[in-house]
C-alpha cells in the first residue's frame, strides 16, 4: 500500500469520527431524546376511526344474528333444536340452537360458526321482535301449552340490555362534529383563507383584494414596452425615482406627491403604464380595480379601503394601483337615488380620509386610471390627493410608429415592411387598436399559408377591423347594387371636388360586416378645425343621397348613417363650438358633466327652436351644394358607378383617370398604391365611414 493511499484512508476515518463526534453532541444537547412533537387535530380523527373499526371487529366476534320468523321459530321448538330464550327488553327474542343442531343439521350452516375468527358461534343465533303487548299474551300462551304436552322445557330467560355506546355516541358525536366543524373555520381564519387579504372567506370579506407585487417579482414589462406616451412616461418615471432616491428631491425641499391620475380613451396604455411601474420599482405594487371595493353588504368597501392602505402603510414605501377608478370615484350627490347612506359614497369617503391622512414620512403612493375623469369627485383630483392629471391621449404618427415597433418585435415580418407606412394608415387608432392590428395580420397570413406577414396583410387587418370580414356571398339584386355603386360614387364625386374633404383612397360595393359599401379615407391628422372644413366633411357625407336624387330620382334608407354623422357636426357647429351667426358665441357644452344628471335644457325654448332651425338649414345648404355639383359632373358620376359595378373595388388611380388629377392634393413622397387598403378611422376624426340601408333607425342596418 502507497503512502498516499494510506493517509486518504485515514483521512475518511477522522472525517467519520468527526461526524459522529457531532452528531453525538447534538443529541446529548437534545437531552438524547427528539423533541415532542406538536398535537395535531387529526389524531384525534385517527384514534376515532381506529375505536370505531375496533368495535365492529370485537361485535364480529361475538358472533353472527340472523333474523326469522315466528313461524321458522315454531318449527325449530317442534324439532327440539331450540336449547334456550332469552327475552331482551320485552321485545326482543333471541333464539339459541343446541350444538349438536348446530354440527349436523344444514339448515343452520349460516349460523353454525362465528363471522370472525371461525369457531362454533355461541349465539344467540336467531332474534326476532314481539309487534304488541297480544303477541306476547300468545308468547307466553304458547309455551304453556307445551309444557302440558310434556315435551321438554325451554329456558326463557328475560334481560334488561342497555346500548350504553349508542346511547354516549348519540350525546357525544353532535357535540364533537360542532366542535371539529368550530376548530375548522377558527384555523381557516387564521391562515387568510386562500390569497392576501383573504377575499375568498366570508369572515374575511373585508379584506383587500390588492394583489401584491414585490420587488422580486417576475414582472417583465418595462418602460422600454411603452411607447406614444413619452410624456405620461415621463411623469410616472419621476414617481418611481423619487421611491427609489428620494434624497434627490428631499433635499431641495420637495415632497412626494400623493398620487397621479392617469386619464384618456380607452386603450390607450394607461394599465400598460401602470404595469410598467411594477416592473421598474423596486418596491412593493399593490394592483386592484375600483370594482373589488364594491360589495352588496354594508361597510365592506370601507373596509377593504381601510385594509389596503394598512397593507401599504406596513411595506412603505409602497405603490397603489387602482385602475378604473370611476367606479367608486364618481362624484358624491348625483342620482342619488338609493338613498343618503349609499354604500358607494362611503368607499368614496373612506378612500378620500385614507389618501389625505398621510403623515410626510409615509412614502405611499396612488395611481388611479379612468376613462372618464371629468364624473370624478372634485375633492378626489384636488391637489393633495391626485396631485397630478397625467392625460394620454390617442397616439399621433410617431407615436403610432413607435407602437408598431414593439408589437412587431414578435411578428415575422417580410424584407422591406415599411413602419411608417403602416402608421399613416391607421390614423386615431389606439395603442390596443395598433397590437390588434398586428395580430390579425398574423392571422390573415397564416390562413393564406404565408412564410412571412407582408404588406398587404396588415392593410387587409385594417380593413377586418375597420369594417368587418367580407361577405360576397351576400345575396343583392341587381337594382340594389346599382343603387349602391351609385350612391358610392356619389361621395367619391362629391369630396373629389372639395377642397377640404378628407382625400379618397378606396371605394367599394363589396358587402362587409353589416355595410353594404364604403368610400375609405385618409383624414388628415389636425388639431383644430374650421368652419369650412366642416362644411365641406358634410356635403361630402350627403353625397349618396344627393347621388341617388340626381340619378334616380329618388332616395333610399342607405343613408342613415351619413344623416347621423351631420346631424351631429351641424349641432356641434351650433350648440357646441359657437360657430353659428344666429346663436352667436355661446356654447352650450358642458366638460364637468353636472348636465348628464339634469332634467332641464340649459337654453330656453326660443332658442331651441332657433337651433333646430339653423341645424336644419346648414344640412339643407348642404345637401343643395351636393346636388349641384353631381348634377354638373352628372356623366363622370355615370362613368365611376359604371367601372364600380364591374370591378367592385376602384382607388385613387382609377378617380384620376376620370376626374383627371385632384386639384387640392398635396405632394407626399410615398403615394398609396393601388392595391393599398387604407382604413376610415374609427372615432369621429373620420370624415366618411359606411353608409347604411335600413327601412326604419331601430331595424337592422344594412349599410352602404
Amino acid at each position: 500500500m502507497s503512502k498516499n493511499e494510506k493517509t486518504s484512508r485515514e483521512k475518511e476515518q477522522i472525517d467519520r469520527l468527526k461526524k459522529q463526534f457531532s452528531g453525538n453532541k447534538k443529541n446529548d444537547k437534545k437531552g438524547g431524546e427528539n423533541p415532542k412533537p406538536k398535537f395535531n387535530l387529526y389524531w384525534v380523527y385517527g384514534a376515532l376511526f381506529i375505536l370505531f373499526i375496533g368495535l365492529q371487529i370485537m361485535g364480529s366476534m361475538q358472533g353472527g344474528t340472523e333474523t326469522t320468523s315466528f313461524r321458522d321459530f315454531t318449527g325449530m321448538l317442534e324439532e327440539r333444536d331450540v336449547d334456550r330464550i332469552v327475552v331482551v327488553n320485552e321485545k326482543v327474542i333471541q333464539v339459541y340452537i343446541k350444538k349438536d343442531a348446530l354440527k349436523d343439521k344444514d339448515r343452520y350452516s349460516d349460523v353454525a360458526e362465528r363471522s370472525f375468527g371461525g369457531g362454533i358461534n355461541p349465539g344467540p343465533h336467531y332474534s326476532f321482535e314481539m309487534p304488541n303487548q297480544a303477541f306476547r299474551d300468545e308468547f307466553e300462551r304458547f309455551f304453556e301449552r307445551n309444557t302440558a304436552l310434556e315435551r321438554d322445557d325451554v329456558p326463557v330467560e328475560y334481560e334488561e340490555q342497555h346500548n350504553y355506546w349508542g346511547d354516549i355516541l348519540a350525546w357525544v358525536l353532535p357535540i364533537f362534529l360542532i366542535m371539529a366543524l368550530w376548530l375548522f373555520i377558527m384555523r381557516r381564519m387564521s391562515m387568510g383563507g386562500g390569497g392576501p387579504g383573504g377575499g375568498g372567506q366570508i369572515f374575511n370579506i373585508g379584506k383587500s383584494r390588492a394583489k401584491l407585487f414585490e420587488k422580486d417579482e417576475n414582472v417583465k414589462v418595462t418602460f422600454k414596452d411603452v411607447a406614444g406616451m413619452e410624456g405620461a412616461k415621463e411623469e410616472v418615471e419621476e414617481v418611481v425615482n423619487f421611491l427609489k432616491n428620494p434624497e434627490k428631491y428631499t433635499n431641495l425641499g420637495g415632497k412626494i406627491p400623493r398620487g397621479a391620475l392617469l386619464a384618456g380613451p380607452p386603450g390607450t396604455g394607461k394599465t400598460l403604464l401602470a404595469k410598467a411601474v411594477a416592473g421598474e420599482s423596486q418596491v412593493p405594487f399593490f394592483s386592484l380595480s375600483g370594482s373589488d371595493f364594491v360589495e352588496m353588504f354594508v361597510g365592506v368597501g370601507a373596509s377593504r379601503v381601510r385594509d389596503l392602505f394598512k397593507q401599504a402603510k406596513e411595506k412603505s414605501p409602497a405603490i397603489i394601483f387602482i385602475d378604473e377608478i370611476d367606479a367608486i370615484g364618481r362624484a358624491r350627490g348625483k342620482s342619488n337615488f338609493s338613498g343618503g347612506n349609499d354604500e358607494r359614497e362611503n368607499t368614496l369617503n373612506q378612500l378620500l380620509t385614507e389618501m389625505d391622512g398621510f403623515d410626510s414620512n409615509e412614502h405611499v403612493i396612488i395611481l388611479a386610471a379612468t376613462n372618464r375623469p371629468d364624473i370624478l369627485d372634485k375633492a378626489l383630483t384636488r391637489a393633495g390627493r391626485f396631485d397630478r392629471l397625467i392625460y394620454i391621449d390617442l397616439p399621433d404618427l410617431n407615436e403610432r410608429e413607435a407602437i408598431f415597433n414593439i408589437h412587431l418585435k414578435k411578428i415575422k415580418l417580410s424584407e422591406g415592411m415599411d413602419v411608417k407606412f403602416l402608421a399613416k394608415q391607421t390614423p386615431g387608432f389606439s395603442g390596443a387598436d395598433i397590437a390588434n392590428v398586428c395580430n390579425e395580420a398574423a392571422l390573415i397570413a397564416a390562413r393564406k399559408d404565408k412564410k412571412a406577414v407582408d404588406k398587404q396583410d396588415f392593410l387587409d387587418a385594417v380593413d377586418r377591423i375597420v369594417a368587418g370580414l367580407e361577405r360576397k356571398s351576400k345575396l343583392i339584386t341587381p337594382e340594389e347594387k346599382k343603387v349602391i355603386a351609385f350612391h358610392e360614387a356619389g361621395h367619391a364625386t362629391v369630396s373629389w371636388m372639395l377642397e377640404h374633404a378628407a382625400p379618397l383612397v378606396k371605394v367599394t360595393i363589396v358587402p362587409r360586416g353589416r355595410s353594404l359599401g364604403a368610400a375609405w379615407y385618409l383624414p388628415e391628422e389636425r388639431q383644430i378645425t374650421n368652419t369650412d372644413q366642416i362644411l365641406d366633411e358634410m356635403c361630402a357625407a350627403l353625397g349618396g343621397r344627393a347621388a341617388e336624387r340626381v340619378i334616380f330620382d329618388k332616395v333610399s334608407t342607405g343613408a342613415l348613417s351619413d344623416l347621423e354623422k351631420v346631424t351631429k357636426q351641424a349641432q356641434s357647429i351650433v350648440t357646441i363650438y359657437g360657430l353659428n351667426e344666429k346663436i352667436g358665441n355661446l356654447t352650450y357644452y358642458d366638460s364637468s358633466g353636472q348636465n348628464e344628471y339634469g332634467f332641464s335644457k340649459p337654453y330656453s325654448e326660443r332658442t331651441a327652436q332657433i337651433i333646430d332651425e339653423e341645424v336644419r338649414e346648414i344640412i339643407e345648404k348642404q345637401y343643395q351644394r351636393a346636388v349641384e355639383l353631381l348634377t354638373t359632373h352628372k356623366e363622370k358620376l355615370s362613368q365611376l358607378a359604371q367601372m364600380l359595378l364591374e370591378k367592385e373595388v376602384i382607388f385613387k388611380s382609377d378617380l384620376e383617370t376620370v376626374f383627371g388629377k385632384r386639384p387640392y392634393d398635396k405632394e407626399t413622397d410615398d403615394e398609396v398604391d393601388e392595391s393599398t387598403s387604407v382604413v376610415d378611422e374609427v372615432v369621429e376624426k373620420t370624415t366618411e365611414k359606411t353608409e347604411e340601408k335600413t327601412e326604419n333607425p331601430s331595424a337592422e342596418k344594412d349599410d352602404k
